[in-house]
């Protein structure tokens, strides 16, 4: 048994809302589902990561399932200035969950979340 390539799958009430918003953050769309012409998922790639959207409802169509609300993950990146990229999210869409602070004396981080209620801790070295 061989595993490879893990990514997450969030699932969002507005997939063209979600898409814009995590190409601000410089992910970039490979891939694309359709379901009868119309986009119900998006694969998003920022640098090695992957990261998928797709609409609660076609996870119901499609696959059966009923995704709730996201409430025990959260997507970590990395940048250069912390506060700076706090403000930039906050300016196309984010809400702020934690204003940045610093922490293990090396690190400074803050919580932002996406359009959808998606957490995302913004983290940079000091």
């Amino acid at each position: 048994m061989n595993f490879r390539d893990p990514q997450i799958n969030l699932y969002v009430e507005n997939l063209e809302r979600s898409r814009r918003f995590y190409e601000k953050l410089g992910f970039t769309v490979t891939f694309t589902a359709e379901l009868g012409g119309a986009p119900v998922h998006h694969e998003m790639k920022l640098g090695t990561f992957t990261l998928g959207v797709a609409t609660r409802e076609s996870a119901r169509e499609v696959h059966g399932l009923n995704p709730g609300l996201n409430a025990g993950c959260e997507i970590a990146v990395w940048t250069d200035d912390t506060d700076a990229a706090i403000a930039y999210i906050l300016e196309h869409g984010g809400t702020l969950l934690s204003e940045a602070h610093d922490f293990l004396g090396r690190l400074r981080s803050g919580w932002v979340q996406d359009p959808d209620g998606n957490p995302i801790q913004i983290v940079s070295s000091k």
